[in-house]
């Protein structure tokens, strides 16, 4: 990487109390932490008026796509409901455009037996319109509640942190390829 860091946004998928995202939350900024080259903001629609209004003048809608625009890339911590994805997702992904583009996206899931694949391959349709760059490794846990301990802590097996270090390799590469493509024609202006 260069000398600037890079801005990572982490959006958590889901808004809903004593949510699950919580506990892999924790263990995937502890890991981002031990990236000295990167910056981590979060992005959390239960921070946010995310109605299925879609009104973009509101603040949390306008401070949204301020960190949205400051990212250089993202991280998704995503639930699956139902197969696909929460609706409070979709509303903050639906309340920018123009600031997600060009960007790199990767995908940490959590569910049931498919541990949330389902809901990523909802994401990948939705993030290529949104004209982003779809990290193809990622990081799944099905069943994620049976590595969460006595004492609270996320304890995945060896396999997933090293899934995390491929997915983390991949993003880094593809967001620094962005953020200098970016700087040298921005994204809108590309014929």
């Amino acid at each position: 990487m260069t000398s600037s860091k890079l801005k990572i946004g982490v959006i958590y998928g889901s808004a809903r109390e004593g949510r699950f995202g919580d506990v892999i939350g924790a263990w995937l900024l502890s890991r981002l932490e031990e990236h000295p080259d990167v910056t981590i903001e979060i992005i959390d629609p239960r921070e946010m008026d995310t109605s299925v209004r879609h009104k973009s003048d509101t603040p949390s809608a306008i401070k949204l796509r301020e960190v949205l625009g400051r990212s250089d890339g993202f991280i998704v911590l995503v639930p699956e409901y139902n197969r696909s994805y929460p609706a409070a997702l979709k509303a903050a992904l639906d309340l920018a455009y123009g600031e997600w583009q060009a960007k790199a996206v990767a995908f940490v899931s959590y569910g049931g037996v498919s541990g949330g694949l389902r809901a990523v391959e909802h994401l990948r349709q939705v993030f290529a319109e949104l004209h982003t760059v779809s990290i193809r490794d990622g990081v799944s846990f099905p069943n994620a509640w049976q590595y969460r301990e006595e004492n609270g802590q996320f304890n995945p097996p060896a396999e997933a942190e090293t899934a995390l270090a491929l997915m983390l390799d991949k993003l880094f590469w593809w967001t620094q390829a962005l953020k200098a493509a970016r700087a040298a024609q921005p994204y809108d202006k590309a014929a």
